[in-house]
């Protein structure tokens, strides 16, 4: 049973400047919930409780977002303003937070060896925040059940255009069923030219713990950072990875037009009903 979801949420967020000069990016509010609240929410309806975040300098708002504010709570008390404090509420009183840093920006492969501390030898999943994910089974959910019946780390993947493809990791793989492909082949941000197919990898993954000692043991890749994808292959090459196109809809956050997109979307879809 996986019970823990780790967040690597140290980056610094240079694409939405000076926003994020002193604010994460992970706080970023698509309408009035942040993105990082998204993706928590999605993980403890998977059953992933427990919440570890590997954070870097300045990101303390995070921890703050996900703990009791008394001054607030006092003010608003019994007031009309109350109900906004429902949903982070529920988030809190569902999960446990805990925390630990990433000293320096090292890829994010480095991040999540960073969290083995907090992880220990229990397989897990790990969210990116800046993949919104809307569907009505969250994805994390989908790839839980996936994981139960095959025992092996698995990412999430969809199809992206061509023109696209260098912005991602990118998977090929023999196509076990509808949906499911193992995979034999996976590449970070490849030329076009270079890609094995159009399935990029999304902020979604769930892993096995052995991933750390394949981490450890992973060296440099692209823009010289310890890259998850070169451990995640070696790990297809010695055992098994699935890649599953998941059922629903991505915005990408980390990007001013995603952003702006999912913001529209959930005030049209959620707020606007």
């Amino acid at each position: 049973m996986i019970k823990k979801c780790l967040f690597p949420v140290a980056g610094y967020g240079t694409r939405f400047l000076p926003a994020t000069k002193s604010m994460p990016k992970e706080m970023l509010p698509i309408v009035n919930k942040p993105l990082v609240q998204y993706g928590v929410e999605e993980a403890i309806e998977a059953g992933l409780t427990e919440i570890g975040f590997v954070t870097g300098r300045g990101k303390r708002a995070i921890a703050d977002h996900f703990d009791v504010s008394y001054e607030l709570e006092h003010q608003i008390a019994g007031s009309s303003k109350e109900e906004y404090l429902a949903s982070i509420r529920d988030v809190m009183s569902k999960g446990s937070f805990s925390f630990t840093r990433q000293p320096s920006m090292a890829g994010l492969g480095d991040a999540i060896l960073q969290g083995k501390r907090l992880i220990g030898n229990e397989p897990f999943g790990v969210v990116l925040s800046d993949d919104l994910c809307v569907a009505d089974d969250g994805v994390l959910s989908q790839m839980v059940r996936l994981y139960k019946q095959f025992r092996c780390s698995i990412v999430a993947v969809q199809e992206v255009p061509q023109e696209d493809i260098s912005k991602f990791g990118v998977i090929a793989g023999e196509q076990m069923k509808d949906g499911i492909y193992q995979v034999n082949d996976m590449v970070e941000k490849p030329a076009p030219e270079d890609a094995p197919s159009n399935l990029a990898i999304i902020g979604r993954y769930i892993l096995t713990p052995d991933i750390f000692d394949i981490i450890e043991n992973t060296a440099p890749g692209k823009n010289d950072e310890v890259q998850l994808t070169d451990a995640l292959l070696q790990q297809a090459k010695d055992g098994c990875v699935l890649a599953y196109k998941f059922k629903g809809q991505r915005f990408d956050c980390g990007a001013v037009s995603g952003f702006v997109d999912a913001t529209n979307y959930v005030y049209e879809n959620v707020y606007g009903k």
